[in-house]
């Protein structure tokens, strides 16, 4: 299936070496890794199908990077040209292959929170003088807001939390 041109793409020699060095890297994320190679395949004429395929992704991901890497590349090389250090090179060359920031708002609970809501769900109502043999979402929000644990929370966010964790859906019994 044929669509429109691949971006050209160019990469220095010095960039390829800082490039070839991240995918390598034992540190390195899979996802970075992955678009090191992209940009690596790029560089030597592939078409996105191509690359896709070499790669195991689909053409749109690879297009994506390519164009994120084209629309970089002026000022990569004029960092080059100002004698960046290979700490600073490396610095943005994986700033270029990041993800940009997602939106939504800043977490609203902290992890000691979270902890001590789930410490709280392993408890018996009964320490809490409630007279249930199990806990619930609303009593649950209702006692970590009693406790200082948090100011508000809905029992929606409590059961979320909980979810995550080994124990399940609140719906089971765990006090």
């Amino acid at each position: 299936m044929s669509g429109p041109k691949a971006k050209s793409i160019y990469v220095s020699s010095r960039q390829r070496l800082v490039i070839e060095s991240l995918e390598r890297a034992s540190s390195t994320t899979q996802q970075l890794a992955e678009r090191c190679r992209i940009i690596l395949l790029a560089t030597e004429g592939q078409s996105n199908e191509g690359i896709g395929r070499a790669l195991g992704v689909n053409r749109q991901l690879v297009r994506r990077w390519r164009s994120r890497w084209a629309n970089r590349q002026n000022q990569l090389a004029e960092a080059e040209k100002e004698n960046a250090s290979d700490k600073d090179l490396r610095l943005m060359l994986v700033d270029v292959l990041s993800d940009d920031p997602r939106c939504g708002g800043p977490t609203t609970f902290s992890p000691e929170q979270v902890t001590s809501i789930i410490a709280l769900a392993c408890e018996s109502p009964e320490e809490s003088g409630l007279p249930v043999s199990h806990w619930t979402p609303p009593e649950l929000a209702r006692e970590a807001a009693i406790r200082g644990i948090v100011k508000s929370i809905s029992p929606r966010q409590v059961d979320r939390f909980l979810a995550r964790r080994v124990f399940g859906p609140i719906s089971h019994n765990i006090g």
